[in-house]
């Protein structure tokens, strides 16, 4: 049944004199029309009364933004936080603080020899997702943008399938600070099926099919819509702005990244191979403040297989044309090659398929403000 345009609905609020008052509509402007739009249970509406609130209203409607912050949809807090990032207030440094905290982290970068470089300091926002048995999911703020996904033609050991190169624009996102761990992977789904036991250690043994067990379930029980990340945010949130073939830069060494050390990348020495999976965290992150994107577990994404990128999404989303059964992997392990661990390399497997090297991450729906 077609919608009337001219029958009101209970969050209409017109502005006296600026917009033609439909039939039967309330006059309702300002700051009541604002706070009644922020009532209403449809989220679009509410992101579009945050930002209604913020360009008309100055600080009256910068306490309604800031007041968003602790609403219980994702979408609307990340509305509010996308709005506010950008002010230096102390106010609002405090509210952050409290509803979408900070941490703090170096970012590293080396030379093509591994030689550290540079080192500067660097925060990040999160929040922070209660599991129950002590265990919390930490997703971190990922601004959007837009990048080269793939890798060019100068790049050394590339493939074809990491071709062509092409221009993707990300939308703003939250991701897991880590890989899914054993402990919330026990959490949520009440056991633990990994082989390199330990409750900080990533999960892993884990096929695509399970890992989209794990987000259904995880959502069924936060209320928030989670999900695997698609194959451009995922190579969107690990590149942190970089291009070279590493977060860190033109190479990495085995004490930034657990790989197989045995057989570096670029001009960078050997060094030790751990053989299994290390505790997440115990890496430097990229300036995004997301850590073990390089090594540690393959991640699985949420699209297809394709060959190369000819006729791939630009805006971010997962890839869903396609072999259902064959699903993207990516960032490397424990037992590959430095090659294997760069940001732009891409594997399959079946959706079915689980083995000690596979685990993942999770993000939570994005919204554009």
């Amino acid at each position: 049944m077609t919608e009337n345009q001219n029958q009101p609905r209970e969050y209409d609020a017109v502005l006296g004199g600026e917009s033609q008052v439909p039939l039967g509509a309330a006059v309702l402007g300002g700051i009541p029309g604002i706070k009644i739009r922020l009532a209403s249970p449809i989220v679009e509406v509410k992101v579009a009364a945050l930002s209604e609130a913020l360009s008309r209203y100055g600080d009256a409607g910068l306490d309604l933004i800031i007041a968003a912050l602790q609403d219980e949809s994702i979408a609307v807090k990340f509305a509010a936080y996308s709005l506010l990032k950008d002010r230096d207030e102390p106010n609002l440094k405090q509210q952050f603080q409290k509803y979408l905290p900070t941490f703090h982290f170096d970012v590293i970068t080396v030379d093509a020899e591994g030689k550290e470089n540079s080192r500067r300091r660097d925060y990040a926002h999160l929040f922070p997702e209660d599991l129950g048995n002590g265990s919390v999911l930490e997703m971190v703020y990922i601004p959007g943008g837009t990048f080269m996904m793939g890798t060019p033609a100068t790049e050394e050991d590339r493939r074809d399938n990491e071709s062509p190169q092409h221009q993707v624009t990300v939308p703003a996102f939250f991701a897991g600070k880590y890989p899914i761990t054993q402990a919330q992977w026990q959490a949520v789904m009440g056991c633990n099926r990994s082989f390199f036991k330990g409750v900080k250690r990533p999960v892993e043994c884990v096929s695509w099919n399970m890992a989209v067990g794990f987000c259904r379930q995880l959502s069924q029980q936060t209320g928030k819509k989670y999900r695997l990340l698609s194959e451009a945010e995922w190579e969107y949130a690990c590149r942190g702005g970089t291009t070279t073939p590493f977060y860190f830069g033109e190479t990495i060494t085995p004490k930034l990244v657990n790989y197989g050390g045995y057989s570096p990348y670029a001009n960078a020495p050997q060094g030790l191979n751990c053989r299994k999976t290390t505790a997440v965290g115990s890496f430097p992150p990229n300036a995004f403040g997301m850590y073990d994107m390089h090594g540690n577990v393959w991640e699985w994404c949420s699209d297809r297989w394709h060959e190369n990128y000819s006729g791939a999404p630009t805006d971010g989303s997962s890839w869903e044309t396609g072999r259902e059964d064959r699903r993207v992997l990516r960032g490397g392990s424990w037992e590959i090659y430095a090659v294997r661990c760069r940001s732009a390399v891409r594997e399959w497997l079946s959706a079915d398929h689980s083995w000690r090297p596979w685990g993942f991450r999770v993000a939570v729906a994005s919204v554009s403000p």
